[in-house]
């Protein structure tokens, strides 16, 4: 799954040139994989190469990985002085533009942001598929990946993707506007309509929803498959990818009924399909709204976003009617991947295996509010994610579900299916059909 939000950074400039090796697909087939073809004269100038020293490592990613890859690099510099660094931080589109660029022109960044599994133009297997990352398997860190993750970090059995561990995606929610409702989070789908029906009672929009924005449109969609699907087959990705179902002829219909159960009872706020992200944020951290479903990694942008950061937190949406047998989606995060032309650097393996230490696992995994992938004695996960736990720990949180679709086609299909049906253009079973279409699509 991708996301995308804040503001893009510049902290300096590299002139190394890549040189991309070519297996698997073609540069052209490449970008066009991606939906468009990029334009390099277009290249916003703060991701772009520019010239300077070549002992630079320059590394590109997400506004998300901001704050721990500017933490973890302090602290990596703090042995080693005279490392240099350049990070540009960008949305996800614009990053994804960019990089591509860069990866099928030679001039890549060193290290730069990957999506986990096969869902999206930038995942770690559309790009291994291509020839354009370099194979991590040797990294110590691989060996303890759990085996339930392998489809998110590896290719035919090689791991192509550094990433800290899970997020999770619940409901972010403001707790005063709640307390001056009277409600507390709830625990069940028939809690959450009443929930809704007390704060549209009160003048509250429930459940903001920045549909314009494309990535937030899957979320909730998202949130209500691990009850409607997983929940009662948990090898759905493996029938669904055999041809033994579909997306319309499974739970992908009730959960997207209830999505437009959601609409129809007038608990999101007016025109989704003309909110933004930020608008979403402002409406939940200003108390307008008193929900968004989002994913924790972005739980820190509502906080900058509040008066009082504390009075936001976050609680499993529910999709069905079992608190005792609720299953949530929890995906692993956007991490980073090395450039093919890097794979004999050993300044760049080094790099990687620092942040592959447990103590920068759990680092990074705080800075996102992500679960570590691997946990041990010393590992402290933030308490806002306290509910989330027992639910993971007892093996009922699934990937997102891009993460195992096998072409980048299927996810913005979804957007786009998602949006036709807040505006009333299609039927659950249309938007289902489109999806279906996409996936049977070659990769």
């Amino acid at each position: 799954m991708t996301t995308s939000q804040g503001h893009q950074r510049r902290t300096g400039h590299d002139g190394a040139t890549d040189h991309v090796g070519g297996a698997g697909q073609s540069r052209r087939g490449f970008l066009r994989a991606g939906g468009r073809i990029a334009v390099v004269a277009a290249l916003p100038p703060a991701l772009s190469a520019c010239s300077g020293s070549s002992d630079t490592l320059r590394l590109v990613g997400v506004t998300d990985q901001q704050q721990p890859v500017e933490e973890l690099l302090a602290l990596y510099r703090e042995s080693r002085p005279g490392e240099s660094f350049t990070t540009s931080f960008a949305p996800t589109e614009q990053m994804q533009t960019v990089v591509r660029t860069q990866l099928a022109g030679g001039n890549a960044p060193a290290v730069h942001a990957v999506y986990p599994g096969s869902g999206s133009a930038m995942s770690m297997v559309e790009l291994a598929r291509a020839g354009l990352l370099t194979d991590l398997s040797a990294q110590p860190w691989t060996k303890n990946i759990p085996e339930a993750f392998g489809a998110a970090y590896r290719y035919e059995g090689h791991t192509y993707l550094y990433s800290a561990g899970s997020c999770l995606i619940g409901a972010i929610y403001n707790k005063k506007v709640f307390a001056r409702a009277g409600v507390e989070p709830p625990a069940t789908w028939t809690e959450l309509l009443a929930v809704c029906t007390r704060l549209r009672a009160r003048g509250v929009v429930p459940i903001a929803l920045g549909a314009q924005t494309p990535w937030v449109t899957q979320l909730i969609s998202y949130a209500l498959v691990p009850n409607a699907v997983y929940a009662h087959n948990a090898r759905f990705d493996d029938d669904l990818a055999a041809g033994r179902t579909s997306f319309r002829d499974s739970g992908w219909a009730d959960a997207l009924d209830r999505y437009q159960e959601l609409q129809r009872k007038g608990f999101f706020n007016d025109n989704p399909n003309g909110t933004t992200f930020e608008q979403q944020t402002a409406m939940v951290a200003t108390g307008r709204a008193a929900m968004a479903v989002q994913v924790s990694a972005v739980l820190g942008v509502f906080r900058e976003s509040a008066e009082r950061p504390d009075d936001l937190a976050m609680f499993p949406f529910p999709g069905g009617d079992d608190p005792a047998d609720l299953w949530i989606p929890a995906g692993i995060v956007v991490g980073l991947g090395v450039s093919v032309r890097a794979r004999e650097n050993a300044r760049v393996a080094d790099f990687i295996a620092f942040l592959g230490k447990q103590e920068n696992i759990d680092r990074w995994a705080s800075a996102v509010f992500a679960i570590p992938f691997r946990r041990d004695a010393s590992t402290v996960v933030d308490p806002v994610l306290k509910a989330f736990l027992p639910i993971v720990d007892a093996g009922r949180a699934v990937p997102f579900m891009d993460q195992r679709w096998p072409n980048a086609e299927v996810q913005p299909a979804h957007f786009a299916a998602v949006q036709d049906l807040l505006a009333g253009e299609t039927d659950v079973r249309g938007a289902l059909g489109q999806m279906d279409d996409a996936y049977r699509r070659a990769s």
